[in-house]
């Protein structure tokens, strides 16, 4: 069965730095296009950054120049390197996946699996 365990997050000021780490299992990792969304309370689940299966990468316009989206498939391991934190980083921070990207990169429903989530807190 699909698993994707995110792992990395934790408690910073801004400015800092985390990395997120995204180990996938149970399907082909390397023929999948993966993403990360974040979910802050009161607010809906937003695309962060996607990587597909041809390495096309996209970010959200928050992110861009500040975080890094990338992938190793002999691992199977996703990653996300935030940099120049904010206050409006905080969120929780979701690994989602799906063997055929059909819709935008940013919409939580073209994904077929996702992981439980880890918690990025950034404060001022």
């Amino acid at each position: 069965q699909v698993q994707l365990v995110e792992s990395g997050g934790g408690s910073v000021q801004a400015g800092g730095s985390l990395r997120l780490s995204c180990a996938a299992s149970g399907y082909t990792f390397r023929s999948a296009s993966m993403a990360w969304f974040r979910q802050a309370p009161g607010l809906d689940r937003e695309g962060v950054a996607a990587i597909g299966r041809d390495g096309i990468i996209s970010y959200a316009d928050s992110v861009k120049g500040r975080f890094t989206i990338s992938r190793d498939n002999a691992k199977n391991i996703l990653f996300l390197q935030m940099s120049s934190l904010k206050p409006e980083d905080t969120a929780m921070y979701y690994c989602a996946a799906v063997r055929t990207l059909g819709g935008r990169w940013s919409a939580p429903g073209a994904y077929s699996y996702w992981g439980q989530g880890t918690q990025v807190t950034v404060s001022s």
